[in-house]
Order: structure tokens, then C-alpha cells, then sequence
């Protein structure tokens, strides 16, 4: 199989991967604690590979994410989209952070998406969500180093660009 075509598959497999894991079952104690797949794939592909990712393919990711999960049609969308805008605005800085720094970036980044899924669930006449809720941010700004590293470490063995 050719370099590009296997480029690409990894890339369209890595978003389909994050899409599934999003829609693993936990127990109810464990489930504020679930990281928001999509988000960090995405952020990912948007650090090591811009020309791949744009506003179309988040807000795209996001559809498929809300029709999914069966939340409000555009909710996930909206909140892909600002993530990704933010992460190729800001491309050329975060790329180049130690992995500390570019851990609390991640952390921002993924507080800022909780505060807008809150505005959007407020505004469709929601209550406020339990404390635990803001748990997710934290647990995936913990995993961030340990996705980044898995997902560099497959694409630079499948010598993708």
C-alpha cells in the first residue's frame, strides 16, 4: 500500500477509533471521568499534521459525534470547531512548548470546551451539572503526554507525514 493511502487511512482510523471510544459505556461513578476522545485526536492531528485538519472536518467530526451520542444536533460540532480554530491559530506556539506547558494548553483548551458544552446546555434550559463534571478536562489533560506519544510514535513507525 502507497505512503499517502496509508496516511490516510491512519488518520480517518484515528478520528473513527476517538468517535467509538467516545461512546464506551462506564459506570456511573466513572463516567464525569471520561475524556472527550474527539478533542484530543483532533487537537493532535491539528499540532503534527495542519493541512490534514480544517474547520469543515471538525464541525463534520462534530455532527457525527452528536448523532452518535444523541445530544443536541451541533452542540459537539460547535465545540470541535472552536477547539480546532484555536489550535491552528495558535499552531506555531504550541507545537514547540515542552510537553508541560503544552499539557496545560491541552488542560485550557479542553476547559474551554466544558464551558462552552455548558452555555449550549444552559441555553437549551438544562441544570447546572454536578462538580464531578469538570473532572473530564483534568483526565484528559492527564493522558494528553500519553496520547501524543502513542499517536507520534505510530506515525513516525508508519513513516507518515
Amino acid at each position: 500500500m502507497s505512503r499517502p493511502r496509508l496516511g490516510g487511512l491512519w488518520f480517518a482510523g484515528s478520528l473513527l477509533l476517538a468517535l467509538l471510544l467516545m461512546l464506551v459505556p462506564l459506570p456511573a461513578a466513572l463516567a464525569p471521568c471520561k475524556p472527550y476522545w474527539p478533542a484530543l485526536v483532533l487537537l493532535y492531528w491539528s499540532l503534527e499534521s495542519a493541512e490534514r485538519v480544517s474547520l469543515g472536518l471538525a464541525f463534520a467530526l462534530g455532527l457525527a459525534g452528536d448523532l452518535m451520542d444523541g445530544v443536541l444536533l451541533g452542540e459537539q460540532a460547535l465545540r470541535l470547531t472552536a477547539l480546532v480554530f484555536i489550535a491552528l491559530r495558535f499552531r506555531a506556539r504550541l507545537r514547540f512548548f515542552p510537553m508541560g506547558q503544552q499539557t496545560l494548553a491541552v488542560l485550557a483548551l479542553l476547559v474551554n470546551d466544558r464551558i462552552l458544552a455548558l452555555l449550549v446546555r444552559l441555553f437549551e434550559g438544562d441544570a447546572l451539572p454536578p462538580p464531578s463534571w469538570w473532572l473530564s478536562p483534568v483526565i484528559g489533560a492527564a493522558l494528553w503526554p500519553f496520547l501524543f506519544l502513542l499517536l507520534d510514535d505510530l506515525r513516525v513507525r508508519l513513516r507518515l507525514s
